[in-house]
């Protein structure tokens, strides 16, 4: 069965459908969740969030040939929710250490590191444009602003990306 037949068939109410849709696009979900939190159990919170968010919406999908680019707005949404209610939160884990030990070069220059701690629209379009290889007519879509914002959004992002590991070298 198609994707197109599999979605007609859920947005007309058959759970089967939408689990095999869910199912085929788990994976690209959960690391782009996990691009955001950087945890796997928040990651797979967002996850179930997501689908939960889908499952009750699917009806309201207007382009079925979207329906990915639509769950990953979703997820998104439910990512930054997920960021804002738990911004004053520091994980025991994150506290920092008192001792003085010194880390090699290698962990430091962390490129997903240096990706979480980008400002929210920029991961976005990073994580959109690298992760997802969607094209910047897709991005300015999905994010509902013009293509040169897109444009403008992913040059300072590797702008910062590239100052953020460059300082992490001298470091």
């Amino acid at each position: 069965m198609s994707t197109q037949d599999q979605i007609k068939k859920a947005k007309k109410g058959d759970e089967k459908a939408f689990q095999q849709l869910i199912q085929e696009e788990k994976n690209k979900l959960f690391r782009i969740a996990y691009l955001y939190v950087k945890n796997e159990n928040d990651a797979l919170d967002i996850v179930q969030e997501t689908v939960y968010k889908a499952f009750i919406s699917i009806k309201q999908l207007k382009e079925p040939n979207y329906f990915s680019t639509w769950l990953t707005r979703i997820l998104i949404n439910c990512a930054l929710d997920f960021i804002r209610k738990n911004k004053n939160i520091i994980p025991f884990a994150e506290v920092e250490d008192t001792s003085e030990e010194r880390q090699p070069i290698e962990e430091k220059l962390d490129l997903v590191e240096a990706i979480r701690k980008l400002e929210n629209p920029y991961k976005t379009v990073i994580i959109l444009r690298y992760y997802k290889d969607l094209t910047i007519k897709q991005i300015a879509d999905l994010l509902n602003c013009p293509e040169g914002t897109v444009k403008t959004n992913i040059h300072r992002a590797i702008s910062k990306l590239k100052l953020d590991l460059k300082e992490e070298c001298i470091k």
